[in-house]
């Protein structure tokens, strides 16, 4: 099981909404508003000069007086009500901040009325703690149904004999977020409500599970719709960034943009054929594989593989995953007309950009459903731990 890339997503998501709670006021001071107050990362610290950085790339240098209030929040803390006082010696750079301009102020320089922060060391922390309950309580997969008035979501989680059907319950204190249309890091999803979800959409939720795991009652969820395409390459314009795929499933061709954000694994030929024996159900051994060696260095998880430990600890679903996103990296000119990819892609009927994409998968096109599933999960915090903690 895979967790969302956190990388402080559930940070921002408190000073955002310190940022909405300060800034409800009447429709003409909320233009005022907007630019006198902004969410970063403190980039730099010069005298009593802040420079930070949003998220958005904005770059703010902000002079902060002596008048200005200093509030830290602690890992968790949801309010400013026990917010402990610091001094500005007390900020450094990597640590996040709210900060209020003072819209009296005189000068060329930008001044601080209020400052809200989050230590770096704390974000870590805290980040480290999301990642471990989305690791023991958290399920992700493809959604089946949703039912709004009864607030029930039934999704198809895992992949091949490990797929199952887990139904979760939403509440009134369940956070709903939404991915981007383009991005599935979990820092860029956004409050969404439920009736934005679809039957189809890519699904993650942490909560509290019944005892074998197809209940859930979701305290966070995210969400997000994206298209999977399963072809083969028609053209590669490497020039343009963009591959024609002819799409299995419609049998049209499919133009797909290739941003530098976009991810491109290719399958070693034995990991992805023994990655489509499980898929179908079947062992190594039966579909006439022989496992492999593990590749030196620890690329790859022996549970993948096949190796030692095979099947302990966490199901086979998420060692497959783990190693689709540990597959060597490519880049667009490595790939050829004939070749059969997968690939995760914004929403679109013949014109898309690629999020996520998986070459040398011919052996799993033999499952198609089964590898629907699995590249849907991947694309959920591929790279778990590792890339949360970037």
């Amino acid at each position: 099981m895979k967790r969302p890339n956190l990388k402080q997503g559930s940070v921002l998501f408190v000073l955002l909404a310190l940022v909405t709670a300060a800034a409800i006021q009447t429709p003409r001071l909320r233009a005022q508003s907007a630019a006198q107050r902004f969410v970063g990362t403190i980039t730099a610290i010069a005298g009593d000069i802040l420079t930070v950085k949003t998220d958005a790339g904005e770059v703010h240098q902000v002079e902060v007086p002596a008048s200005a209030a200093i509030k830290q929040l602690a890992p968790g803390q949801k309010d400013l009500s026990g917010a402990q006082g610091i001094q500005l010696s007390d900020l450094a750079a990597g640590d996040r901040v709210f900060v209020k301009l003072d819209p009296n102020a005189t000068g060329g320089t930008a001044q601080a009325l209020q400052i809200v922060a989050m230590k770096q060391t704390d974000i870590a922390q805290q980040q480290q703690k999301e990642r471990d309950d989305w690791q023991r309580n958290g399920v992700g997969g493809l959604v089946k149904s949703v039912d709004s008035a009864a607030g029930v979501v039934v999704l198809t989680s895992g992949a091949g004999p490990s797929a199952k059907t887990v139904t979760v319950h939403i509440t009134k204190g369940t956070v709903l977020l939404r991915y981007a249309p383009n991005s599935v890091r979990f820092a860029d999803a956004r409050p969404g409500p439920l009736d934005a979800i679809h039957a189809g959409d890519q699904f993650h939720v942490r909560g509290q599970k019944n005892a074998d795991g197809t209940e859930i009652t979701a305290a966070q969820v995210v969400s997000g719709g994206f298209r999977n395409i399963s072809g083969v390459v028609s053209a590669v314009d490497a020039g343009a960034s963009t591959l024609m795929v002819k799409d299995l499933a419609t049998k049209k061709n499919v133009t797909v943009h290739v941003t530098p954000d976009a991810e491109m694994r290719r399958l070693p030929d034995m990991m992805a054929r023994m990655i489509a024996a499980r898929l179908k159900g079947t062992t190594p051994a039966a579909s006439g594989v022989t496992a492999p060696v593990p590749p030196q260095g620890g690329g790859v998880p022996a549970q993948a593989w096949g190796g030692q430990g095979a099947g302990q600890g966490r199901r086979a679903g998420g060692d497959m995953e783990q190693a689709l996103s540990r597959a060597p990296a490519v880049q667009l000119g490595d790939l050829k007309k004939g070749e059969a990819v997968m690939l995760v892609s914004t929403e679109g009927a013949t014109d898309v950009t690629a999020i996520k994409l998986l070459v040398g998968v011919e052996p799993l096109l033999e499952s198609p459903e089964a590898s629907r599933n699995l590249l849907a999960n991947w694309s959920m915090g591929s790279g778990g731990g590792e890339e949360a903690a970037q």
